[in-house]
């Protein structure tokens, strides 16, 4: 019991010592969204597919930013990625439109 006292304490403390830090656009969309969405793994839309994401973006970034951070369809809430923020989710979501125009 010490032992994992001893290591929740290490943790803690490492995270009060280190400033927040939030990952790029490009960072998160390869940790959260790459592997379905280079693929089309569970019908993604492929990042970089222009006639795909046209429909898409037209109906607005809002509508993009609430589908990646809540989920639809086959697609979890942030790509199944609950550690990052959604702003951080929201910088996905502009990096994989940046490639899909």
């Amino acid at each position: 019991m010490k032992r994992m006292l001893s290591g929740v304490t290490v943790i803690m403390m490492a995270a009060l010592a280190s400033p927040a830090h939030a990952a790029d656009g490009k960072t998160v969309y390869g940790a959260a969204c790459a592997l379905c969405h280079t693929t089309g793994a569970m019908n993604a839309p492929k990042t970089g597919d222009k006639a795909v994401w046209a429909a898409r973006i037209k109906k607005g970034m809002d509508v993009l930013y609430e589908n990646s951070i809540k989920g639809i369809n086959a697609m979890p809430a942030k790509g199944g990625k609950a550690q990052f923020s959604d702003a951080e989710i929201k910088a996905a979501v502009d990096y994989m439109i940046t490639q899909s125009k």
